[in-house]
């Protein structure tokens, strides 16, 4: 299934809302959603403390970036412990897909995202994913 689901996500989520995005250029998410901006994703970051990243601006909530654009995949690099109020939001915003970068697992979300109807990915690196893909 998880092959599948991470098929499912890259060909229908054009809009990745980057939950946790650092404007930093070393940090991994910056890496991460550049690349997929590089490779035709629109990217819209998620950082109450960033006004702009990779030239998008900022927004501090998914719902608040919902308002402005439609977001399909959320991608999320923030620590397992804080993604039940991140698939919880992903879930009223009416995203297609959750996404936990590698290193983030929350079964609980998980499956609450599941039963809602996204497709979930856990514990993958989404740049990775794309990559292998092709």
């Amino acid at each position: 299934m998880t092959q599948d689901a991470v098929r499912q996500s890259l060909a229908h989520c054009q809009t990745i809302a980057v939950v946790g995005l650092s404007p930093k250029p070393h940090r991994d998410s910056f890496r991460v959603a550049q690349y997929m901006q590089d490779h035709g994703f629109r990217v819209v970051p998620i950082n109450p403390n960033a006004l702009e990243v990779l030239g998008e601006k900022s927004y501090a909530s998914l719902t608040e970036a919902a308002q402005h654009a439609r977001i399909d995949m959320v991608n999320c690099f923030r620590n397992s412990e804080d993604i039940p109020p991140i698939a919880a939001e992903a879930i009223a915003i009416g995203a297609k897909s959750l996404w936990l970068q590698l290193g983030v697992v929350h079964d609980a979300a998980a499956q609450q995202a599941t039963d809602a109807g996204l497709v979930v990915v856990q514990n993958l690196c989404l740049m990775v994913e794309h990559r292998q893909l092709g």
